[in-house]
């Protein structure tokens, strides 16, 4: 099956999108967008992965779902477009940067510049029809996301993963710990971090110390 995806990661996930669930998936959403207002923007479904090609992949991030409001999703998980005001869980994450490696709270929420430093940010479920949470949920782009994790796991070494909040946390399982660093937290967003679960978690500067120490370069978070 044709899909617009950067060159490196269609040739790792070819054998995904020739499966019988991906193309189903495929028709589930492009009936979607045809019924429905969805989010992202068709050409940006595929963003995480086109802003940060496969080899040069340092550090990944999981999401859950795609912002469901207007023009909130851009492809990345947390990550908004410029212009457009933060969501809470996004304006946690900009807070423990600021105090763990002291870096301006910034204008723009947008996260593209993580991913062309090499920092994947995967949401598990790529799609999101408008103002309805968690509605492309268990339709396969878990189980095609599950295998970008697999897929980092088997041919890549020392990968950092974040893993932020329980639904990140039940991925441990696909990822090879003996070739792989991950760093777990409770969640960003203001449920978890009220509660003590997210601020000090210093997880930006240990990525940092931890790529310093495999001799890669560090992410100016």
């Amino acid at each position: 099956m044709e899909v617009h995806i950067e060159p490196s990661w269609k040739k790792h996930l070819q054998s995904e999108f020739e499966q019988t669930y991906f193309e189903q998936l495929v028709q589930f959403v492009k009936g979607e967008y045809q019924q429905h207002t969805c989010y992202p923007k068709g050409q940006d479904i595929f963003a995480a992965f086109d802003h940060c090609p496969f080899y040069e992949t340092k550090v990944v991030v999981i999401g859950q779902d795609p912002y469901h409001g207007p023009n909130q999703a851009n492809g990345l998980c947390f990550s908004v477009k410029d212009g457009i005001s933060h969501p809470p869980s996004l304006v946690n994450i900009f807070k423990e940067i600021k105090t763990d490696v002291e870096k301006p709270y910034p204008q723009s929420g947008n996260l593209e510049r993580w991913a062309q430093q090499g920092v994947l940010l995967l949401n598990a479920t790529l799609t999101v029809r408008a103002h309805q949470a968690g509605s492309h949920q268990n339709k396969g782009w878990e189980k095609f996301t599950d295998a970008v994790i697999k897929t980092i796991s088997s041919q890549m070494d020392g990968i950092v993963f974040l893993l932020w909040g329980g639904f990140a946390k039940k991925k441990i399982s696909l990822i090879d710990k003996t070739k792989h660093r991950i760093l777990t937290s409770g969640h960003p967003s203001p449920l978890s971090a009220n509660r003590g679960l997210w601020f000090g978690n210093q997880h930006f500067s240990s990525t940092n110390k931890l790529l310093a120490q495999m001799g890669k370069t560090l992410i100016s978070w």
